[in-house]
């Protein structure tokens, strides 16, 4: 090594720590530095701007002319929270984005993705029915949304009512490539699933592996006989069922404040007690909740006290979340 050479590289590694942290690998060869950049986790706007920062760092350097950065990143590793039900009309989708949205706010890495293939209604609720996605290098690009909660979904990749009049094969590969998107920094999944135990429920779990599953209901029993089957099918796959959510639970009526319970009460926990899952909360029949949705702002997102019964619901799936991350950790 040259004279004076151990301090020049010394100086090059501070400059560089300044603005990447660990996250730069130099070496230094006359007046050339090449540089290692490791971008796991970040998006495309995020890996080019800590590039040029470093290469602006490097150049500072006393006696630096020519600098080279090549990225580098490792595969995240995502979880995939799966929302179901045995039937539709429950109210899944609505709750699937209410939970995503609040998860992030809570703190966590979260992406949606509509796998609702033959009836997708994400971009509504999330007021991106305009955006349409991209694809780079053969890899689909997740769109933002106003609530911090990048979406993917088959409703941004078809005309407005267009039918998705595909067979299971099709639609199963649909799916693939919304999971497998460029998700960014995002390491947790949201899964909005098509009602029932079709093909669609069994690729997602034989080829990509839910993490755990959030399975929605009403508390009537016709809707808990169809979320029973969903439960069993999860439970037989070894998915973790972490738990059962009762929604439009209740109807306040604006104008008496009267409290009635149009499709039963206490169902939903009840199936969840005798199945030995946990019971997450129950999600009221709210007209606040019906207008936000349709307005394309989740009820979550606001300060009304529409958002309590979601936020509540999202602590418990957060926790859950966390403790699974630390399992995880120490398995390894």
């Amino acid at each position: 090594m040259a004279p004076g050479m151990d301090i020049d590289i010394a100086a090059l590694d501070r400059a560089l720590a300044a603005v990447a942290g660990s996250r730069a690998t130099a070496r230094r060869e006359g007046a050339r530095a090449s540089i290692i950049l490791d971008v796991t986790g970040l998006d495309a706007a995020q890996r080019g701007a800590l590039e040029a920062a470093v290469t602006e760092a490097a150049r500072a350097v006393p006696g630096i002319t020519e600098v080279r950065v090549a990225q580098t990143s490792q595969r995240v590793r995502r979880r995939l929270i799966a929302v179901a039900s045995g039937k539709g009309g429950v109210g899944k989708s609505t709750v699937a984005a209410n939970l995503a949205i609040a998860l992030a706010r809570a703190g966590h890495q979260i992406g949606l993705v509509d796998a609702d293939i033959y009836g997708p209604s994400q971009p509504k609720l999330l007021g991106v029915e305009d955006a349409r996605p991209h694809a780079k290098d053969k890899v689909l690009q997740p769109v933002p949304t106003p609530f911090g909660v990048p979406l993917l979904s088959m409703g941004q990749l078809v005309a407005p009512g267009q039918a998705v009049a595909w067979r299971g094969p099709m639609a199963s590969g649909a799916l693939g490539q919304l999971v497998e998107a460029n998700w960014g920094a995002a390491d947790t999944l949201v899964l909005d699933l098509p009602p029932g135990t079709g093909d669609i429920q069994l690729t997602m779990i034989q080829k990509h592996r839910p993490t755990g599953a959030v399975i929605v209901s009403t508390p009537q029993d016709l809707a808990l006989i169809d979320a029973r089957r969903a439960i069993d099918l999860f439970a037989k796959a070894g998915i973790p069922v972490i738990g059962l959510i009762e929604n439009m639970a209740g109807y306040l009526c604006p104008h008496c404040g009267q409290l009635s319970d149009p499709f039963g009460l206490g169902g939903a926990e009840a199936a969840a007690n005798d199945l030995g899952i946990p019971f997450l909360g129950r999600v009221p029949l709210d007209l606040a909740i019906r207008a936000g949705s349709d307005a394309g702002t989740p009820p979550v997102a606001g300060n009304g006290t529409e958002a309590a019964a979601f936020v509540a619901i999202a602590d418990l799936v957060g926790a859950w979340l966390d403790r699974e991350k630390a399992d995880a950790a120490h398995q390894r």
